[in-house]
């Protein structure tokens, strides 16, 4: 194996781990927001005060209730978020390297106070990330793939989490869940609701890297560094560029829930009652008779808040090691190269 080929092996490694990590602290953090998201959704007469209600007379007691699911809901958003930064990075580099319509402009693209009619701010060298860049319709396009590919592997861990938190069902096991949907359902059962998923998550995650990306380089302008730190050129110190992609990340989940929480609130009811909620068409179209425009924001003020806080927490955590292991594989690049060199003027 070429050092090359090892050394993209050991990056899409990492990008990896972190994603895992960075994606199972949020979803264990934040498991009390998405359990009281689902409960909100589940029927459309379900408010928060009594979600809370129905949690605090369960025998388990309140606490503990809150995190019902906890071990489905790491496991998806760990494993999706795994998946998911990996898949986004390599679209990324490849798109940046082989298609050059995509890559981003030598000069930084106009920022959204710009596009706004904003004065902008003088343009600085500094960036909070070791990313590849890529122009609006390049991280579009790669948060949309990346998003939907990793959705689709993970759909079955999506509809057994949403069905756990849920209090339709009394599943008192991940295996008995699964069992009880195959014997019911068939295969097809831990698919339900990918329609709109696919809908709602490939948008979503498209135009959450377009404005991430976006916020980052507009906040990094706004507020640029006195003194670059000693890691390099275009390198911010640690806590600086933690503060603008966190941010960043709390911006543009604000602004794509908000979007997008109509499929979600589809998603949840087909994958909660099949029976009654066939597809994304009739499931809208039924809600919508029945319930009036409200149930499609059902949740929202919560989905909201767990995806500003989620995302924020996730990226900002998956950007770090990604700067810290990039800054390592800089010196440990450069420490070979002066070996090299030493060892050939030498002989």
């Amino acid at each position: 194996m070429s050092d090359g080929s090892r050394k993209k092996g050991t990056k899409s490694t990492f990008h990896f781990v972190a994603g895992l990590g960075s994606g199972v602290l949020s979803a264990i953090l934040l498991q009390p927001i998405d359990l009281l998201k689902t409960r909100v959704q589940q029927s459309g007469k379900h408010s928060l005060r009594a979600a809370l209600a129905e949690l605090r007379s369960s025998p388990q007691g309140l606490l503990p209730s809150l995190w019902r699911g906890t071990l489905p809901s790491a496991l998806r958003t760990g494993f999706g978020s795994a998946i998911y930064f990996t898949t986004l990075n390599t679209i990324r580099e490849n798109a940046a390297r082989h298609l050059p319509s995509l890559a981003a402009a030598t000069a930084v693209a106009p920022t959204i106070a710009a596009a706004s009619g904003i004065i902008t701010p003088n343009v600085t060298n500094q960036t909070s990330s070791s990313l590849p860049k890529l122009s609006n319709t390049g991280n579009l396009l790669a948060g949309a793939v990346a998003r939907s590919f990793a959705g689709f592997i993970l759909m079955p861990l999506t509809v057994l989490k949403v069905r756990y938190e849920s209090s339709f069902y009394k599943y008192t096991s991940l295996a008995g869940a699964a069992r009880d949907i195959a014997r019911t359902e068939g295969a097809r059962g831990f698919f339900a609701g990918f329609g709109a998923t696919a809908i709602r998550d490939a948008p979503y995650a498209g135009l959450y890297v377009l404005f991430y990306e976006q916020s980052k380089r507009y906040l990094s302008n706004v507020f640029p560094q006195p003194q670059l730190s000693s890691q390099g050129e275009g390198r911010m110190t640690q806590s600086r560029a933690a503060s603008i992609n966190f941010a960043s990340g709390v911006f543009s989940a604000v602004i794509c829930s908000i979007i997008s929480n109509p499929f979600d609130a589809v998603k949840t009811r087909i994958q909660l009652q099949p029976k009654k909620y066939r597809n994304m068409v009739q499931a809208s179209k039924k809600m919508l008779a029945e319930e009036g425009v409200r149930s499609m924001m059902d949740g929202l003020a919560l989905r909201m808040s767990r995806k500003a806080m989620s995302s924020a927490l996730a990226w900002t955590l998956y950007e770090e090691l990604i700067r810290r292991a990039e800054g390592a594989w800089k010196k440990e690049g450069r420490k070979r190269l002066s070996f090299e060199s030493g060892r050939d003027e030498k002989w």
